[in-house]
C-alpha cells in the first residue's frame, strides 16, 4: 500500500474510534463471541445419568471444526498392503459387451465412475497396493473397449492397453543412463 493510503486508513480509524454507534456494534460482537465460548465450554461434572451419545453431523467446508474436536476418521480404510481376493464370479469379457453383461458375469463392482462417454468399472484383484489399481473395465458409449486386469479369474478376450509387466531389457548400466548432446554450432 502507499503511504498516503495507510495514512488515510489510520486517520479514519482514529476519527471513528470514539463514535458511539461503532463502539456499540463492537460490544455486540464481543458479547456474541463470549456467549459462543460459554456454549462450547464443557459442562461441570454432574452425578446424573449420562445422556446417550448422539451422532454428530459430518463437518462441511461451510462449518469448520471446533479446535478441541478431532477430524472424522475416513469411512473406508486405505489399503496399505494387498489383501487376497477370491470370488466365484469369474469369466472372460469381450469387446462390445454392455455394462449389464459384465455385472452378470463378475457380479457387482467395487466402484463405477462415469466421465462423458466413458464408464470405468472397478473390480478388486488382490493386488491393489502392488499393482497400483484395481481391475478396470473401460466402456465407451456403453460398450467395452478396454480392460486392465490382474486377477486370474477376470479375463478379457480383446487387446488390453496394459498387458502384464515385462522385465527390463538387458543388464543394468552402472551409473545409469547418460545424455549426450551433439553440438550443432557452425564455425
Amino acid at each position: 500500500m502507499r503511504r498516503s493510503t495507510l495514512l488515510m486508513c489510520a486517520l479514519l480509524t482514529i476519527a471513528t474510534s470514539g463514535c458511539k454507534q461503532i463502539n456499540e456494534q463492537v460490544q455486540k460482537i464481543k458479547d456474541k463471541i463470549a456467549a459462543a465460548r460459554q456454549r462450547n465450554k464443557p459442562a461441570p461434572a454432574q452425578q446424573a445419568q449420562p445422556a446417550p451419545a448422539t451422532p454428530q453431523p459430518a463437518p462441511t467446508m461451510d462449518r469448520p471444526l471446533p479446535r478441541d474436536q478431532e477430524p472424522p476418521v475416513p469411512s473406508r480404510p486405505v489399503a496399505l498392503a494387498d489383501v487376497p481376493y477370491t470370488s466365484a464370479d469369474t469369466g472372460t469379457i469381450a469387446p462390445g459387451m454392455g455394462e449389464k453383461e459384465i455385472y452378470s458375469l463378475w457380479g457387482p463392482p467395487a466402484d463405477v465412475r462415469r466421465q462423458g462417454q466413458f464408464t470405468y468399472i472397478f473390480y478388486p484383484n488382490g493386488c491393489e497396493h502392488t499393482c497400483g489399481t484395481a481391475d478396470v473395465v473401460i466402456l465407451q458409449n456403453g460398450q467395452v473397449v478396454d480392460a486392465v486386469l490382474r486377477w486370474p479369474g477376470h479375463g478379457y478376450s480383446g487387446q488390453s492397453s496394459s498387458p502384464a509387466a515385462t522385465p527390463p531389457h538387458g543388464p543394468a548400466r552402472p551409473g545409469g543412463d547418460t545424455l549426450t548432446v551433439k553440438s550443432t554450432s557452425t564455425p
